[in-house]
Order: structure tokens, then C-alpha cells, then sequence
């Protein structure tokens, strides 16, 4: 079992490369980015930027603070992910971690095999946790009703986010073509958001697709509440772990968003 230390530690992790991001300005794969110096170099010598006056640190900053938003929020995601496939590890006591995620190949435009991977699952078989088990097949059992749907022969698969504003139709359709692969597999597909901030015409398109949503309410049944679902599904108390460790997640995003403020 992971000690709270090391759960918080997989969440956090990833937030700390965002105090290293430097925006790149359309350089190529510069995967180091531009430098402050570099940038009034690269601006200074453009004669119309610096007759607009954009060779300034000012400006720097307001990049760095722009693509650095996007990438503060990536990286939180990316935390979720991570714990949330270490509680499933835990709780479930899995013997091998490959059970907790789970992934599938596609072909691309080009006729090119293609992985696409989930972030978490539960598989009936492999939970060693007989509380746990008993519950998973109950709620999954329940959740299905809710959708229309048979109770599927393997388990449910989750796709984890940090919280889900974007209405973009390319990650839409994608999301639906995972719904599909999910239950040909033998898999109810649920979409895991830590944050409450979901438009509803996103949760009703993939509850008609048959996708599951829980979010970061917390308030709600296990079937609409990702901090329910943690609590009474799984045994683990997801909305006090973030209780009690928000001091210093408050402090680390706060230097991280001190760093990306300054030029």
C-alpha cells in the first residue's frame, strides 16, 4: 500500500515541470523553449516587433504566463491520472499493476497500428479485495441501469481528467470511439473529473453514447460523484486526502504560478 506521502508525491510530481516551461515562439521543436534573453533577441532584431514595442519583458511574461496556464492544468490532469490509478492499485490489491490500466490498438489514416489508452480500471477477476470486488459489481451493475446497458463480461475502464471545459469535436469523437472500443471489449467506459466543471451537453452526449461520467462533486450517489464513488466503491476517502493535503498543494501550485508569472 502507498503511504499518503507517496500518493501525494504522484500527484504533484508533474506539476513541477511546469516551473521550467519557457514558451517556444514558433521555434521549431525546441523542447527547451526561449529563454527571456533569447526572446529580446529574437523580437529586437524583428524590425516591426520592435517598433510596436514587444521586445519587452512584459511581453515575454505574458507568454510564458499564457502557455504556462495550459500546461499548469495538463499537469494536474496528469496527477489524477496517476493517483488515481496508484488508489485502484491499492484498493483493489492487484498483483500486477499492468491491471490497472488499459489499452487498445487502432489504425491510423495511413494504415499505421495506433495505442490508445485508458487511465484506470477495475477487472472483475483480478480484485483480490473481496469488499471491494463485491461493491465494484454492485455499482457497475447499477450504473448500467442508469445507461441502458447490459453489465458488461470484464470490468470498467476510466478515463481520468482534472475537469473537462473544452467543447472541442476532435477530442469529443475520440472520446466516443473509446465509449465503443470499451464495451466491444467487454469494458463499461466511465469518465473520471476531479473538477465539477463539466457542460452538461458534453454529459448528456456520452450518457447517450452509454459513457459513464462521475465528477468532482461532493455531494451526489456514487453515480454521479467521483468522491462518492472513491469513498463507497473503493474505500478510499478522495475528498479528505485533498482535505487534509491542501496546504501544500495550494503552496507548490502557488510557486509554480509565481514562477510563470515572472519573466
Amino acid at each position: 500500500m502507498a503511504t499518503e506521502k507517496e500518493l501525494l508525491k504522484k500527484f504533484l510530481d508533474p506539476l513541477k515541470v511546469c516551473k521550467r516551461y519557457k514558451p517556444k515562439f514558433g521555434q521549431g521543436n525546441r523542447e527547451e523553449g526561449v529563454s527571456l534573453s533569447q526572446f529580446l533577441n529574437l523580437y529586437g532584431d524583428d524590425p516591426f516587433y520592435a517598433w510596436c514595442g514587444l521586445d519587452s519583458e512584459l511581453m515575454y511574461a505574458a507568454h510564458k504566463a499564457a502557455g504556462g496556464m495550459t500546461s499548469v492544468y495538463r499537469q494536474i490532469g496528469k496527477g489524477c491520472e496517476s493517483l488515481f490509478r496508484e488508489i485502484i492499485i491499492d484498493v483493489t490489491g492487484y498483483t500486477d499493476r499492468a491491471s490497472a490500466a488499459w489499452s487498445y490498438k487502432t489504425k491510423t489514416s495511413a494504415g499505421k497500428d495506433k495505442t490508445l489508452s485508458l487511465d484506470g480500471r477495475l477487472e472483475f477477476d483480478d480484485i483480490r479485495n473481496a469488499s471491494v470486488k463485491e461493491r465494484v459489481n454492485a455499482w457497475v451493475a447499477e450504473y448500467c441501469g442508469i445507461l441502458g446497458a447490459k453489465t458488461p463480461a470484464h470490468g470498467a475502464v476510466f478515463e481520468v481528467r482534472q475537469g473537462y471545459k473544452s467543447k472541442d469535436s476532435k477530442r469529443q469523437n475520440g472520446d466516443i470511439d473509446n465509449i465503443a472500443v470499451a464495451w466491444a471489449q467487454g469494458y463499461m467506459p466511465v469518465f473520471a473529473i476531479f473538477s465539477s466543471q463539466i457542460d452538461g451537453d458534453l454529459v448528456l452526449r456520452y450518457r447517450n453514447s452509454r459513457g459513464g461520467i462521475l465528477v468532482g462533486r461532493t455531494d451526489g450517489p456514487s453515480t454521479v460523484s467521483l468522491f462518492a464513488f472513491c469513498r463507497e466503491v473503493l474505500e478510499f476517502d478522495l475528498s479528505e486526502f485533498f482535505r487534509r493535503n491542501s496546504p501544500v498543494i495550494k503552496r507548490e501550485v502557488h510557486e509554480t504560478l509565481e514562477a510563470l508569472l515572472n519573466a
